[in-house]
């Protein structure tokens, strides 16, 4: 086998520990040296040393891309959150069962209206520099988030909060002082956060555990605003501290003395490699270099997922894979032309002979696993369009006569570098010149190169993937409002946006799940983005690797994780 990029860094550096040990460091003008060190002593040291750097618990892992951003107010995509979530914690957070549970806050109350909570938080919460977790670092962070100078991308997922909506789509710094001291979110006093909503929210909790909902340590960020994008900076509040970061490169994340729960915390460390190539990370893994890959190679999923293979796992996944299309750009303007491409994907076949990890194609855009008024959300939308390749030709026909073209020019599907999404945007590719005799062009660029240019609208076509943030369907539904921050379509509707506001200012559940199945059908009947298929979450750890739990909206989570020697 070829030797990994891993295997010759470790060479080089069994090198480096050599020439060192060769030689004393000192230049030919310092002090003689201190007298050698007795062998018998030297080799008893360095045995020593070794036992307990081999007693550490370390756990390999491979991040795939360097993090856009590492700021909770500021991060946007799993590249950042899957750090996120080890480093930080929120007011909550969830059990391996999925149970949501005191975090920060030891305790909290509610009015009898659900639009006031009362958060407690615990006595013995530290930062990673030892600084005490305040209230005020919550409501800091909040506003920080919502502050339209800050540019945050989740700053909607507070909008949830009285007043919060109006100060981060206000225009008018003059007013932004006044706009923010009127946002829902005050500190009592150190250990008591006061939250107001807007309306009532069912699912407000859920949102405390997400990482926009996190708190930022007040005194380093106005003493350092660029804290967050170098490890000799970084503060948290997690069971994980970020020590080493070298960009584009590795990660390390180390245990966190000062967590309030550190005597549940098994792992001293995690090291993260970014290898954005599906392929050398599994050979990584092969070699003993990584302990867990996720996601893996989709042949290699495919070989492995009847396989019976102990090291497999393979579960639901609260995400689905789509495509934008720029509804700014002619032809994808037209809706008969939207339908056409998405008419002529055989699902089927890029989830059985492409992706192969048991994904279920997708006809909707809400993934299953969500509640409704009873039974399952997806289940009881049942498939809200149909593959019909004449049908897709009549309509591609119509839709470019009423744009005045007489053929579909050539466009180009834009995709985050990795071998899985080449490989679904050639079936595409393919399907769209086999059924419809198109010409289409991919184009692949880092990850978060998509996401600048998705913001830009500098695309046709675009990769699109979503996880849910919280288990409810409006954490999908709401994505198309009018203007929305990840409405990267650029498509609006008036009714559409009328569906999800009803959805979000009522307590019913029949009428909000009503409203929100309404607004999917009307999303699936224009088609700004063509629904590929529902994720799952295969991945592969080895046997030595207790405790990784996979909640349905997150990356496979090792705070409680542990090595067995």
């Amino acid at each position: 086998m070829k030797p990994s990029r891993w295997s010759l860094v470790s060479v080089m550096l069994a090198f480096v520990l050599v020439l060192s040990g060769c030689f004393s460091g000192q230049t030919d003008d310092q002090a003689d040296p201190a007298p050698k060190e007795d062998e018998g002593e030297k080799n008893a040291k360095e045995g020593t040393e070794s036992e307990q750097e081999s007693e550490r618990k370390i756990l390999h892992l491979n991040n795939k891309e360097e993090p856009g951003v590492l700021h909770p107010g500021l991060a946007q995509g799993t590249h950042d959150s899957w750090i996120l979530e080890h480093a930080f914690e929120g007011l909550t957070k969830k059990t391996p069962e999925g149970e949501i549970v005191d975090g920060m806050a030891e305790t909290w109350d509610v009015s009898d209206d659900n639009l006031t909570w009362t958060f407690h938080l615990k006595d013995n919460v530290l930062w990673s520099n030892r600084d005490p977790v305040t209230a005020e670092d919550f409501e800091y962070a909040w506003k920080f988030a919502l502050n339209p100078k800050s540019a945050s991308d989740y700053a909607y997922q507070l909008y949830y909060l009285e007043g919060a909506e109006e100060y981060n789509s206000s225009e008018d710094e003059s007013k932004y002082e006044e706009l923010e001291a009127k946002v829902g979110v005050k500190a009592v006093d150190e250990k008591t956060l006061e939250v107001k909503l807007a309306q009532p929210t069912p699912y407000f909790l859920d949102l405390t555990s997400f990482y926009t909902y996190y708190p930022v340590n007040k005194k380093v960020q106005e003493a350092n605003p660029d804290w967050s994008h170098e490890a000799s900076s970084y503060v948290s509040n997690g069971a994980f501290k970020l020590t080493e970061w070298n960009h584009n490169d590795s990660m390390k994340l180390e245990k966190n003395e000062n967590y309030y729960d550190n005597d549940k915390i098994k792992l001293d460390e995690v090291q993260f490699v970014m290898i954005d190539n599906e392929d050398t990370a599994w050979q990584m893994y092969q070699a003993d270099e990584l302990d867990l890959v996720y996601p893996l190679p989709q042949d290699v999923q495919g070989q492995l997922v009847d396989s019976g293979n102990p090291e497999f796992n393979n579960g639901p996944d609260f995400s689905v894979y789509y495509y934008n299309l720029n509804n700014d750009v002619k032809p994808f303007n037209n809706v008969k032309v939207r339908k056409a491409l998405s008419m002529a994907i055989e699902r089927n076949t890029i989830t059985e002979h492409v992706a192969q990890g048991g994904q279920k194609p997708a006809f909707g855009i809400i993934p299953p696993g969500i509640n409704d008024v009873s039974g399952d959300f997806q289940e009881n939308s049942g498939d809200l369009f149909k593959e019909d390749i004449e049908e897709a030709k009549k309509l591609l026909a119509e839709g470019l006569q009423e744009e005045g073209m007489e053929e579909m020019p050539e466009f180009t599907i834009l995709y985050n570098t990795s071998e899985g999404h080449k490989k679904i945007a050639e079936a595409a590719q393919e399907m769209w010149r086999k059924n419809l005799d198109l010409t289409v062009n991919l184009e692949n660029v880092e990850f978060q190169v998509k996401l600048d240019r998705e913001k830009a609208g500098d695309y046709e076509i675009s990769r699109g993937g979503w996880s849910g943030d919280y288990v409810d369907p409006m954490t999908f539904a709401d994505l198309w409002v009018t203007d929305g921050p990840f409405n990267d379509a650029n498509w609006s509707n008036a009714e559409y946006d009328k569906q999800i506001d009803s959805a979000k200012t009522s307590m019913d559940q029949k009428v909000r799940m009503e409203a929100m199945h309404k607004a999917e059908e009307i999303l699936m009947d224009e088609m700004p983005i063509i629904p590929i298929y529902f994720y799952t979450k295969p991945f592969t750890v080895k046997p030595h690797v207790k405790g990784i739990f996979t909640p349905i909206n997150r990356y496979p989570q090792f705070i409680y994780a542990d090595i067995e020697k």
